[in-house]
């Protein structure tokens, strides 16, 4: 119904935030991630991608930073048992990247950390996206060793440092193939892969 909703940020808690639209304030529950996200900019202009879910008993709309996230969240939502309390909750514990590694490489112990998430719908979360979710967020297994070196939360960083500015994700993963190493920091990891996406 709601692809996605921008306007003024205001009354944001551990996990609602309410966007101000035309004097219209929309209340959207919100993962721990979306909300790191945005914390620093009440009062400000923010865009959140959303996912309406509708039951007999009510209606309750999800807002989310990103698009990938928003598309990890309806990923979840696809698996047996999972409802969108419990999507919210691992996408709280893990950044999208994390997600997905989480998944691909059958990181169960990872996904069950979320809060109300037991093993047993963690390893149906890794046996039912492991396939598809490479496809609908841009990740497949020959990426992970670059996200999966010893300064994985450089690498993070970097990533997602090079998305904010414009890259996709399989461009900015490509470029950062190509300059990990161990002892790299955040502001090298970026500086290299601009260099490497400035040739292409």
């Amino acid at each position: 119904m709601f692809y996605y909703l921008e306007g003024k940020l205001s009354l944001p808690s551990l996990t609602t935030a309410v966007v101000d639209c035309g004097g219209v304030g929309y209340k959207l529950t919100v993962s721990g991630s979306t909300r790191q996200e945005i914390s620093s900019k009440v009062g400000l202009t923010v865009r959140l991608y959303t996912y309406l879910s509708v039951r007999e008993d009510a209606m309750e709309l999800y807002g989310f930073s990103s698009e990938q996230e928003e598309t990890a969240f309806e990923q979840l939502l696809s698996v047996s048992g999972v409802g969108p309390k419990a999507a919210v909750a691992i996408l709280s514990a893990l950044t999208v990247e994390r997600f997905c590694k989480a998944v691909l490489t059958g990181d169960v112990k990872a996904i069950s950390a979320a809060q109300g998430v037991g093993g047993k719908i963690a390893a149906r979360v890794v046996l039912e996206l492991k396939d598809k979710l490479s496809k609908a967020l841009g990740v497949n297994a020959d990426e992970l060793p670059a996200v999966s070196v010893a300064v994985d939360m450089n690498m993070e960083d970097a990533l997602n440092a090079l998305m904010v500015l414009g890259y996709t994700r399989a461009e900015s993963l490509t470029a950062l193939r190509k300059v990990a190493s161990s002892g790299k920091t955040t502001e090298d990891l970026i500086k290299e892969s601009l260099k490497v996406l400035a040739k292409v």
